[in-house]
């Protein structure tokens, strides 16, 4: 546990940071699951309705330093691939 009081209000404002952006995370995580399970399925037609929600959901975690733009231009192009 933090002692000193700037280590404890750093562990404050990390904890409210981190509930402020873990539903962006979740939602992309929960939306690229759903497109590879509707790849694996079969089901090209919603596979293709749900591409931009993923995209834009990747974008949205990038904007918010959830993950470096990198690592965000590689996930969306694995999720285009799935569907190519």
């Amino acid at each position: 546990m933090p002692i000193t009081e700037s280590a404890i209000k750093a562990m404050r404002q990390s904890r409210a940071r981190r509930a402020r952006r873990q539903p962006y995370m979740t939602r992309m995580k929960s939306l690229v699951r759903s497109l590879r399970d509707a790849v694996k399925a079969g089901k090209k037609d919603e596979a293709e309705k749900l591409l931009p929600a993923v995209q834009k959901a990747i974008d949205t975690a990038a904007k918010k330093h959830l993950m470096h733009w990198r690592t965000a231009a590689r996930k969306k192009s694995a999720a285009a691939k799935l569907l190519a």
